[in-house]
Formats: C-alpha cells, structure tokens, sequence
C-alpha cells in the first residue's frame, strides 16, 4: 500500500530535523523568489513506500548555485558546488537535532524534461515543494515515466535506453536501489546494464566506491555481490576477482575460491548478528564481548561503517589464491604466501578505489593476518598469552575485525559440513583469544616494566632496532606471565644479551 506523502513528510526527520519544517522553510524561500522549486527522487520515493529518508533533493527552474548561496546564507548554512558545469550544489548545516542537507539541481528545460533525464522511473517523480504538506500532494506529483506503476510492481526500470551511457555511475546505482528496495530490475533494464557493464570503468573510483559499500551495507551482501555478478559489474568493479571462478580448493573446502569469496562476505552478518541474518545457532554461538557492543558500527573509512568495511574485507581476503596456488604430486593443493600477497593485492585495489589511507590500512592489516587465529596453538590446545600478545601487536588496531573476519572464513570454508560440535569449539578458541587480547594481554593494557631508555643504560647500548626487539621480548614474556617487574625484565634482557643475542 502506497502511501501519502504528507505521512511521512510532516512527521520524520532529516539528521533530526523534521520534514514538514525544513519544506516550509524552502517553499516560502522559492516562492518568494518566484522560482518553481520541486522535491524529487529519493525523497519522493521513500515517502511513497512510507520508508524513512535523508535525502532532500531539489530541482529548481532557476539558478541552482546562485540560489544554494542565497539559501546557505538564509539559513546560515555552507554552500558545496558539487557541479559546477552542471549547475549542482548542496547547502548543508547543522542544528541541535544533528547536520541535514538539501541538494539542488537546475532544470534548465523544465522539470518533465529534467525527470526523463534521470536515472531510474522510481526516482523521477517530482511534487512542486509548495503542495507537500497540502492534504492530498500525490494529486501534484509529477510523474512523466510512470514511476509510480514500477513503485507498485516493486521494479527498477531505466527511463531510457541511453540512461546508463549518459552516466555510467548509474550503472551500480540500479543495483543498490534495488537492494536497497527490495525491488527486481526489469529485464529490459538488465539487458541494457548488462551490455554497457564496462562502462563504469570510467567511472570516477569514488563513486564506484561509495555505491559498492552502500550496497554491501544492505543486509544479505552475498546475493547482492551476486546480482552484481550477474549484471557483469563485480568483474569491472574489481577484475582481480576474476581469476578466483573455477579456481578449485582442498576437499575441506566446500565451495571454490570465488564462491567462497562471496560467501565470507555474506558470512560476516553471521558472525556480527546483523539484523536480518540467517545464522541461526551459528550465529548464537558466537563470542561477542558485551565490551564490543557497537564496535562495528562506528565510522571506519569514508563514511562507512567497521561493519561495511569487513565485508569488503570477506570479499578480498583470498583475493590471492589464484596466483599462490600449487598442486603437489600427492594431490594436496596449497597457496603458500597468499595472506601476504593477498595483502598487497588489497592495497592496490582499495588504492584504486581511492578508499581512505586508515580504511585501507585496516583491511591490509586484517587480510595479512587473518590466517593467525587458527595458528597461534595446536589443535585442541589454547593459545599462550605470548601468542595473542604478538597477534594484538602485529594486527594492530585490525585485531578485532581479524578475529571476526577469521570466523566468517570459516564457516564460508565449511559451508554445509560444518558440525556444531567443530563450530563450537572453534568458537571457543577465538572468544579466548578476543577474553585475552582484550584484557590483560593486549599490548596497550601491559604495564610498562622497561623503556628503550633503561635497556640502553642498563646494558650501554646505542638506539636502533636491536633495542626495540629486545623490548618485544620482554612484553611477550610478561604477556605470558614469566615476568613482572623491572628486575625480572632486565633479568631476562641481559640472558639474551649473554646468549649472544639470538633471540634479539
């Protein structure tokens, strides 16, 4: 059931600001400019399916950036050119309810004409800003590719066929709508994305990127990687993925490499029981320290989410495994190394998807390492306190999202041979490594028994790394347990310094 706009436009808010204030304050703006203003796109379509919005988009019959400065000043707010050629701006401000923004487009040749330049039929609808808090604004809406029949068939169409050619970023956008909706693309429309995939191409790497996390943000990441799969899109977005379809793994391996891939991704709402997940017990049985709650839900890069990113990250983590792969004469296959290449892999990737310099760093760092939990004691046995501290040492502020990452693999890699007997006891091990690491055995939690200084006074060394590998010795042994005082640590400094050093 479609719903008036008036039921959501009056009553819900943009970054806490509500609808109904903000529209009369842009309505009587423009109306006292006499400049026909209209409310389109998102903001129109969400009202419609009566689903929440932060998007005020408005095309205006006039001078898009004069106006935008006008208005920034009005409401002492910043004014963005983010077009200028194109005559495109955005006025953003904040007030005690949180930042809000409104974006303005000229409709140079009117507002049916601008509307059939657009992208998708369920974003060119348009309602003259004036009628939206009038009793019955659908009798004003401004429909001229009959979005609101796709709206009722729960479809994305494209307006025309050459809506993708005149802006390929809309290319991922189609998808992500869809997700986003719930929607099927239309055949015709899937056709068309189909046979211009290669397009995005030349895209710019920062609309590329916020579209793909936008999408992977959704719930459900492993069947929208496979709609952009099927579209032609992933392969363009990231061709390293390529390599990985066919690529065969070890029998305890239920899925090949790319579908692995996707499947770890997918995996990840598992491990963090994102709303909407289909984990099941798995996913109860899951360590999750309540010291993490909302962890994963803070900014990590660009405006996404830790959650967001370590999807990407699910996606990218054996992206080497093709280029590492042997076959030994006895049959085994083996990808010797493909952590470490797989980590300068995903630099390169992320670099091109000009994510942020701290977002990549991260998936780097979680990539490289993110074989280590299975790895830091034999099987059946706990890890040592020297173990964890070295894993919480090397993957840095990426520890935590390691360990999640490291999870999901493993049911991704499992697939339906996962027992509980085997899941629960994996579990165990990882919620001891994340009980340790967050506790005493992190580094940043170990109290400082020795500095560079005391070593190099105590023993007349110069600075260099020689030092720095000593004090590593010292923090694994406390992490451990063996020491625990000043003493003890110059204790032990000077036996490896007697030994000759191998240890340092």
């Amino acid at each position: 059931m479609i719903a008036s706009p008036a039921q959501y436009m009056t009553t819900s808010g943009l970054g806490g600001a509500q609808f109904g204030p903000l529209t009369k304050i842009l309505s009587e703006f423009f109306a006292g400019r006499g400049v026909p203003a209209f409310l389109m796109g998102g903001a129109v379509r969400d009202a419609l399916l009566d689903r929440p919005s932060g998007d005020i988009d408005l095309a205006v019959e006039g001078d898009a950036v004069s106006l935008g400065r006008e208005l920034a000043s009005t409401l002492d707010a910043h004014l963005i050119v983010l077009d200028e050629a194109r005559d495109i701006c955005r006025v953003a401000g904040a007030d005690d309810s949180g930042a809000w923004h409104v974006d303005i487009a000229r409709a140079s040749t009117g507002i049916v004409d601008h509307l059939r330049g657009r992208d998708c039929t369920v974003d060119a609808m348009a309602i003259p800003i004036g009628d939206v808090a009038s009793p019955d604004p659908v009798r004003g809406l401004i429909d001229p590719t009959d979005g609101l029949s796709d709206l009722r068939a729960g479809q994305v169409r494209m307006v025309s066929r050459t809506a993708f050619e005149d802006d390929p970023a809309r290319l991922m956008r189609a998808p992500r709508i869809a997700v986003q909706l719930g929607f099927e693309i239309e055949p015709d429309t899937t056709a068309v994305i189909r046979r211009n995939a290669a397009l995005v191409r030349s895209v710019a790497p920062e609309r590329v990127r916020d579209e793909l996390l936008a999408l992977l943000a959704e719930p459900d990441a492993a069947t929208s990687l496979r709609l952009l799969d099927g579209l032609g899109l992933l392969g363009e977005v990231i061709p390293e993925l390529e390599a990985a379809r066919g690529v065969t793994q070890p029998k305890e391996h239920h899925w090949g490499v790319f579908d692995h891939l996707i499947e770890t991704s997918g995996q990840i709402e598992t491990v963090l029981d994102e709303p909407g997940t289909k984990g099941g017990s798995t996913g109860r049985m899951v360590p999750r320290p309540e010291v993490l709650d909302g962890y994963f839900d803070r900014e990590a890069s660009d405006g996404h989410s830790l959650r967001t990113l370590l999807k990407l990250g699910g996606l990218l983590h054996d992206v080497a495994k093709p280029a590492t792969k042997t076959v030994e004469p006895s049959g085994r296959i083996r990808f010797l190394g493909h952590h470490s290449v797989g980590a300068e892999m995903v630099r390169g990737i992320l670099n091109r998807l000009r994510l942020s310099g701290r977002g990549t760093d991260l998936l780097c760092a979680a990539v490289q390492n993110h074989l280590r939990p299975a790895q830091m004691a034999q099987k059946g046995e706990m890890p040592t306190g020297r173990a964890i501290f070295r894993f919480f040492r090397d993957a840095g502020d990426a520890a935590v999202p390691t360990l999640y990452l490291n999870l999901a693999d493993y049911i991704a890699a499992r697939g339906p041979m996962l027992t509980e007997d085997e899941w629960a006891e994996y579990c165990g091990l990882v919620g001891h490594i994340l009980r340790e690491g967050l506790d005493e055995k992190a580094p940043q939690a170990l109290p400082k028994l020795v500095d560079g200084r005391d070593i190099m006074e105590a023993f007349a060394l110069g600075p260099g790394p020689r030092v720095g590998a000593l004090i590593g010795i010292v923090q694994e042994a406390q992490a451990d347990g063996e020491i625990a005082t000043k003493t003890e640590a110059l204790n032990l400094v000077r036996s490896h310094l007697t030994a000759g050093g191998r240890s340092a």
